[in-house]
């Protein structure tokens, strides 16, 4: 069933010799387009993943399914374009099937082989419908059905060389499927086989039909193979981001878990502080003055209505702090206006009232700030000196004390002293069996601390205690 010399296979031959060497170019040139549209399903998975890395999330997802071993199954549902891409194939090859077929009928027509190129034509076409719906895998029945297809080819190729054209999808079918080794030998094994079909019917021996095609089938081969390596670099690369946005993704959430631990450990130290300088010491105040009023009751009625008295309005107190502390609004004494200055001589002379004569403060005040003072500031200097005249009132035995508020240009600075009996001051952390109960002069420094600023504490027995803190007004953070 080869083509013979005589009547109308004289003129095929006449014509594979004559346009033999414009079929093989052409074969070659449609292998380079093979090889250059082979090459894009593959550059599609590297643009989808280029894509997702706008979204840190999707980046991650897209990257698990890039890994997946379909690849151009992923592309073609990951982008629209790859779809149109195998479409444009489809009908490229079906075009250049009904073209070497309508060119064979046309030279030969009514020839005995006609139905045979017909028959093998439609199987051909049946077989190529087939593909897609196999899948893209190196499978055993997607491997047959290559097999098939390509043996399907060479039979055409032998009848007439015009279907020589078809090897563009085949080309790009057997690079896209096989591994690299089968679909550079499938290459060369189609290559070999389309040079001898045209040399066996060629008149004469023309070096165009033997380098032309391998050369340009090479050159296509290593256009697509490096296409495609570049994809695979491409999907490792976007596998590798994926990871590392999975791994900030996991950083942020344990940075935010820390910041909101940090943050509630925070607000409870601070809760703490203000609870021990405001209702604590009212209730300590309180216990002592219901405690002396109970040992008074009978021999001095009015001292110990006194002592009642006096209890009543420091909880009436209390209770106003409460209130703002549950609000988490400003200390009752700065609510009342008037400034920390106002504020200060407020508690100096409650803190004398109360005392009824066992202890005397006063307030002084030297010097102008340049601006208001940030409330937080003023908020927890507040807050230090009644905690320091808490402890004056509790633990010092001193008859006098003096609070002395200082403006000066970049800083304020609070001072508290006493005539006290004093104490031997320790170094900052280390706390005796002489400071276990107290929790004033920890969260003191706390305060202080937060605003950038220093409290130190010089005192000695006998002599008294001063407690000075100190404010900067130009970094009110705590830098740590």
């Amino acid at each position: 069933m080869v083509e013979d010399r005589s009547g109308s296979p004289d003129a095929e031959a006449a014509e594979a010799g004559a346009s033999g060497a414009d079929e093989a170019p052409g074969v070659a040139g449609s292998t380079a387009e093979a090889g250059a549209a082979g090459s894009d399903p593959d550059a599609q998975v590297a643009g989808a993943d280029q894509v997702a890395v706008s979204d840190p999330d999707a980046q991650v997802a897209r990257a698990g399914q890039v890994a997946v071993s379909d690849p151009d199954a992923q592309v073609a549902g990951a982008d629209p374009d790859a779809r149109w891409l195998a479409l444009l194939m489809h009908a490229a090859f079906f075009l250049l099937l009904g073209a070497s077929l309508t060119r064979f009928l046309m030279r030969h027509p009514g020839e005995a082989r006609t139905p045979w190129i017909i028959a093998l034509s439609i199987t051909l076409a049946v077989l190529y419908l087939l593909g897609p719906v196999l899948g893209s895998r190196p499978t055993p029945r997607r491997l047959t059905w290559l097999g098939v297809l390509v043996v399907v080819w060479m039979v055409l190729v032998v009848l007439a060389p015009s279907f020589a054209w078809c090897a563009v999808p085949l080309f790009y079918t057997g690079l896209r499927i096989l591994p690299p080794r089968a679909a550079l030998a499938l290459v060369a094994l189609l290559t070999v086989f389309v040079v001898a079909a045209q040399l066996r019917l060629a008149d004469g021996f023309d070096p165009n039909l033997v380098l032309a095609p391998p050369a340009v089938a090479a050159v296509a081969t290593a256009v697509f193979v490096h296409m495609q390596r570049q994809a695979v670099r491409q999907r490792e690369l976007a596998a590798r981001q994926g990871e590392l946005i999975d791994d900030l993704l996991r950083t942020r959430r344990e940075l935010a878990a820390t910041e909101r631990r940090e943050g509630t450990l925070a607000e409870r130290q601070r809760l703490s502080m203000e609870i021990h300088d405001t209702l604590a010491q009212g209730l300590s105040s309180q216990q002592m003055l219901l405690q002396a009023a109970d040992r008074t009751w009978s021999a001095d009625p009015d001292a110990a209505r006194r002592h009642v008295r006096r209890a009543t309005g420091i909880a009436e107190r209390n209770l106003a702090e409460a209130r703002r502390f549950v609000h988490d609004l400003a200390p009752a004494d700065l609510a009342e206006g008037g400034g920390l200055e106002a504020a200060l001589h407020a508690l100096a002379a409650r803190e004398s009232a109360q005392a009824e004569g066992a202890l005397t403060v006063h307030c002084h005040v030297e010097g102008t700030p340049p601006a208001p003072l940030p409330d937080r500031v003023q908020s927890a200097l507040l807050r230090i000196a009644q905690g320091a005249l808490a402890n004056v009132r509790e633990h010092s035995g001193a008859t006098a004390a003096g609070l002395t508020l200082t403006h000066l240009d970049d800083r304020v600075v609070l001072d508290i002293g006493d005539n006290g009996r004093g104490f031997t001051a320790e170094p900052e952390g280390v706390r005796g069996a002489r400071t276990v109960r107290g929790h004033g002069l920890p969260a003191m420094r706390a305060r202080v601390r937060q605003l950038g600023g220093t409290l130190t504490i010089e005192s000695a027995p006998g002599e008294g205690t001063v407690l000075s803190a100190e404010v900067p007004l130009t970094t009110t953070e705590d830098p740590t």
